[in-house]
This record gives structure tokens, C-alpha cells and sequence, in this order.
């Protein structure tokens, strides 16, 4: 399979002066990692843990509700490359968890996949709405999100319900703990980083 060092992406309808950042972000060269001619992975311009990275297919797909029985092969291409990413770049840097996931409503176009590793120590992770997009059922694991679709050929969505659930209650993803701020949080969860103790990597 042919890899290259060049990303493309289709001309967008500006909504928000966030929501084609993804589309900016694909031609910066400093934030590619990855590339072949399926897909791209960049680093997470403000990133919400030590290790976040986004995986993108480059294929003009918006969202989740656009993915239909035969974006199949390649979904399964955008997670396998993930992992083996995260095999080879990631896994000996760190001993937490790392998740591959999709939010059910994410806040930018273009179809994207978060590589984020467990330990959530950084300073872009300021609310409650950051803290609940990765920590609830908001955040779809990668591999459910390709079994759905393998099984009934979409991916349907409550997003009114998706959106309730970034206003709920602080609580450590590790021990559910309650906590009433973010400080706090961040605060507490630093007992289940298991690279507390050591030097932290750069990405």
C-alpha cells in the first residue's frame, strides 16, 4: 500500500470558526504522523491528554450518520491503522490505557477517530464538557462503532440524548468517584496515572 507525506481535503461551507479546523489541521505538515492513501493521522491540536491523536479517512465523510454499509473496509482499515499506530509510537511511552473512540456529536466536520491515552493530564482539558465527551457513553469505542455498522449497515444516533450526557456529573473514570470541579478531578485522578511517577513523554 502506497504511504506519501501529502494530505488533501475537500473545500467545506463555514459554519463556526471552529468547525472546519480539521480541514487546516490536515494540510499542516507538522501535525501529520501518519499517511497512506486511505487515511491521515494528525496530532490533536489541543490535545486532552498526554497522547491524542486524531485518524481521519480521506474520503469526504462528515460524520458517523454518513457511514453506510459500504464504508465498511474502510472504517476497518482507519482502526486497524490506529492500533498499529498506537503499537508503534505510543504503547512503550506510557503504561496507561489508550482509547480509540468517536464522539456520537463532534464539534468539527470531517469524520475522526480520538487515539487518547487514560491518563488526561493536560492543560486544554478546562470543562465539564471535555471531561464527559471522552468519559461517557458520548465516546463510542471504535470497535462498537464498526460492529454496528457491520451489523445493520448505519450508525444511528439519539443526539439529544448524546448531549445530556456531557452535562452529567464530574466522576473519575477510573473509581466513579464524585468530584465537584475539574480541579478537583484532575486533582484526584492523578493516583490512577500509572506514569505519575515518572518523567512525562512528549508526543
Amino acid at each position: 500500500m502506497k504511504r506519501s507525506f501529502s494530505s488533501q481535503g475537500p473545500s467545506a461551507k463555514k459554519f463556526a470558526p471552529w468547525f472546519n479546523a480539521l480541514e487546516e489541521s490536515l494540510k499542516d505538515p507538522a501535525l501529520r504522523v501518519f499517511e497512506d492513501d486511505q487515511i491521515t493521522i494528525i496530532r490533536d491540536k489541543f490535545p486532552k491528554a498526554r497522547f491524542h491523536y486524531l485518524a481521519l479517512p480521506k474520503s469526504p465523510i462528515d460524520d458517523l450518520e454518513q457511514l453506510t454499509s459500504a464504508h465498511v473496509s474502510l472504517l476497518e482499515h482507519l482502526i486497524e491503522e490506529a492500533h498499529a499506530f498506537v503499537e508503534s509510537n505510543v504503547a512503550a511511552k506510557t503504561k496507561n490505557p489508550v482509547r480509540l473512540g468517536f464522539h456520537q456529536v463532534p464539534s468539527m466536520k470531517r469524520l475522526h477517530l480520538h487515539i487518547i491515552s487514560q491518563d488526561f493530564d493536560s492543560a486544554c482539558l478546562k470543562h465539564k464538557k471535555h471531561w464527559n465527551s471522552f468519559t461517557t457513553p458520548f465516546f463510542m469505542d471504535a470497535d462498537k462503532v464498526l460492529t454496528t455498522l457491520m451489523e445493520k449497515g448505519k450508525v444511528a444516533l439519539d443526539k439529544s440524548r448524546a448531549e445530556e450526557l456531557l452535562k452529567d456529573p464530574l466522576r473519575c473514570h477510573v473509581c466513579k468517584e464524585s468530584l465537584a470541579t475539574i480541579p478537583k478531578l484532575k486533582d484526584h485522578i492523578k493516583m490512577h496515572d500509572k506514569d505519575e511517577a515518572v518523567k512525562k513523554p512528549k508526543q
